[in-house]
């Protein structure tokens, strides 16, 4: 079992025992001496590219309406970087057009959080909540902006099948999906200068260490200072930059 397991597993146990001395149920708190493990802060093993993303978002059939959903839902992970169980929970009334801000109730750690919304990912939301919603309604209306085929709220294990299916039929097959969205937007906004802070609170992070791992995956601003400052760089001349290409894809066709 890995550290992050062991981590949630115990973290409940200790606030169990905690509260069992609290309200007087124990004596004496056995867990108070249980040091939780810590948890190893490892790279996203997977970044999507600013055109593995388009791609990606371009793949639903617009032309139906679940296409049209879906693409509205595809937009907002990546527009906002919300987890798929916000994007579950999400109410009707949350989006707003006219101030362009999206409100997350109760994300992780029931924080409340308002994000700004960019036109593209509004343009698809609107698009869907005039033309597709009206239509997915069966019954009475529970409220929830993004509604299934039958109606109903998106349960999480759909969200992750549905965003996996576009990863596919995008010709992508890497692992992962909505999470896979949270990734590239703050790696991109990085990439394009935002304020490590903004990042954090776009993606609702309560430490800024949680967030500083995205700096690490960013390698658009390293590689601008290296090219800048290193003191072996050197002009390669078209030809033999193309002779070298085609000498490393010839060396890797026979390795493979």
């Amino acid at each position: 079992m890995g550290y992050s397991s062991q981590h949630a597993l115990l973290t409940p146990l200790k606030a169990w025992f905690k509260w069992l001395v609290r309200e007087r149920h124990c004596l004496h708190n056995p867990a108070s001496e249980l040091e939780l493990p810590k948890v190893p802060q490892g790279l996203p093993r997977v970044v999507l590219s600013v055109e593995e993303v388009e791609r990606v978002l371009t793949t639903p059939n617009i032309e139906a309406p679940g296409g049209l959903r879906d693409r509205a839902m595809l937009e907002l992970f990546y527009g906002t970087g919300i987890r798929r169980m916000e994007m579950a929970n999400l109410s009707l009334y949350d989006l707003n057009p006219s101030r362009k801000t999206l409100l997350v109730r109760e994300g992780k750690g029931r924080k409340d959080r308002l994000l700004p919304v960019g036109d593209r990912a509004l343009h698809w939301a609107e698009r869907y909540r005039r033309e597709v919603r009206p239509e997915l309604i069966s019954g009475k209306d529970n409220g929830h902006l993004f509604l299934t085929d039958q109606g109903d709220p998106w349960p999480i294990n759909y969200l992750t099948a549905l965003v996996r299916k576009y990863l596919r039929q995008a010709g992508l097959n890497k692992n992962g999906a909505c999470h896979l969205f949270r990734h590239a937007m703050a790696t991109h906004m990085l990439d394009n200068g935002a304020d490590i802070r903004y990042i954090q609170t776009m993606l609702g992070h309560a430490k800024i260490s949680t967030t500083q791992i995205y700096t690490q995956v960013s390698i658009e601003k390293l590689r601008e200072v290296h090219k800048a400052t290193h003191p072996a760089k050197w002009q390669v001349r078209e030809d033999e930059r193309v002779a070298l290409l085609e000498a490393l894809e010839s060396e890797q066709s026979e390795e493979e």
